[in-house]
């Protein structure tokens, strides 16, 4: 049957709930005796948050809707090839968090970027600062960028990967707002941006770690859900998998080492490590969490 590609009030209800919930969760840590009253407080949760609320925080922190929506396509379009950025993981997060991770901890820094003038210099620590706004602001990255194109968002020239990260963050999950519900795009990137806005700068670090608690779940349970609903209104898992095989969708291990092709073994599960030291190893967003 077809799919009705649109909202009921239950979920313009459920909607609406999960962006007061955000918004009230700054204004508690504003308001009650947790308040932010120091930079240390305000930036770094007084360095007292228990390690799952963290580990919740560090997954939700690139699981935007670039991610959520991006890869799907990019798999539906190109195929399974793209599961192999997993075998990247294993390398690209141990190496973080038996190397990197320690010794950010013990020198109880607030930025990657006084590491390297402890380490070099103020020019050097200047020099990361810019790069790293620009890479934010200029680009995803190479896996983004692919993540970018399977989205369909309009590429233009520019000597990075040719899109404006932050902004798609917002415009990718209004655009499948305005898709579903009508509602108009701008007001939705509008709305969202208000939202995070608020609850980050009214409770500070341990607002958005609580934050990234709830929607890490509700994301997670969001998923789930598309999976389960989705299997069963097709006929199953098995339909799934012969469906997806019958359009040449599951792919096998390519190990061809031209660097040229869209996705191999080797770009996603070595190249993918060199990504993941980056993310999760020197990453700022990731950095003021440890």
């Amino acid at each position: 049957d077809a799919l009705t590609m649109e909202f009921t009030a239950i979920d313009y209800s459920i909607f609406a709930l999960l962006l007061v919930l955000s918004s009230a969760i700054g204004l508690f840590y504003a308001l009650s005796g947790d308040r932010q009253r120091t930079v240390q407080e305000f930036l770094l949760a007084n360095r007292d948050m228990g390690c799952l609320p963290v580990a919740l925080s560090l997954l939700a922190s690139f699981q935007s809707a670039v991610a959520i929506l991006g890869v799907p396509a990019e798999i539906f379009r190109f195929g399974t090839e793209y599961w192999f950025l997993g075998c990247s993981y294993f390398l690209g997060l141990l190496i973080p968090a038996h190397i990197f991770i320690p010794v950010f901890y013990r020198l109880r820094i607030t930025s990657t970027y006084e590491y390297l003038e402890l380490r070099f210099n103020k020019t050097v620590r200047v020099f990361g600062t810019v790069t790293f706004i620009f890479q934010m602001v200029s680009g995803a990255g190479s896996v983004g960028a692919a993540e970018f194109g399977a989205l369909g968002v309009a590429q233009h020239r520019s000597p990075s990967p040719q899109v404006i990260y932050m902004g798609v963050v917002l415009y990718a999950p209004a655009l499948a707002l305005n898709a579903v519900t009508g509602f108009d795009l701008w007001s939705a990137v509008l709305t969202m941006g208000l939202v995070c806005t608020l609850y980050t700068t009214l409770g500070g670090l341990k607002a958005v770690i609580w934050t990234d608690v709830f929607q890490t779940l509700v994301m997670l349970a969001g998923q789930v859900a598309v999976i389960v609903v989705g299997a069963w209104r097709v006929g199953g898992m098995a339909r799934v998998w012969r469906v997806a095989e019958q359009e040449g969708k599951i792919a096998g291990i390519d190990l061809d080492p031209n660097p040229l092709e869209r996705h191999t073994f080797w770009s996603l599960s070595v190249g993918g490590v060199f990504m993941m030291l980056s993310l999760y190893g020197v990453n700022q967003a990731q950095v003021q969490r440890y």
